[in-house]
């Protein structure tokens, strides 16, 4: 009995540890991030559904953080990035980094 006690009492301490991955969604839309920033929480790892609207691929690349997925042209990508620091990491499309650009703030 005591040892189901125990059980019991450790599995309700382990369940907080298994919540979901934070999730947040960017969209690409005439060869644009939507939002362009996004915030997320800092010293935790997040997932980043990244929706490709537009009819031609796009790759998106960290700047200052390693990530690195072509996206077809209406397709989605799943990316997991972090934990981060405090701090604002940069993103683009490199296929149209002259307007593709984003940013993470992590706070």
């Amino acid at each position: 009995m005591k040892k189901l006690l125990l059980l019991s009492l450790l599995m309700s301490v382990s369940l907080p540890s298994l919540a979901e991955t934070p999730t947040f969604t960017i969209e690409i839309k005439d060869h644009q991030f939507h939002p362009a920033q996004i915030e997320i929480p800092a010293n935790q790892q997040v997932k980043l559904i990244v929706k490709n609207l537009d009819d031609t691929p796009e790759e998106f690349e960290g700047e200052d953080f390693h990530a690195e997925k072509v996206i077809d042209g209406h397709a989605e990508a799943t990316i997991l990035v972090g934990p981060f620091g405090p701090g604002e990491f940069e993103f683009v499309g490199e296929f149209h980094e002259d307007t593709a650009k984003g940013a993470l703030i992590v706070k």
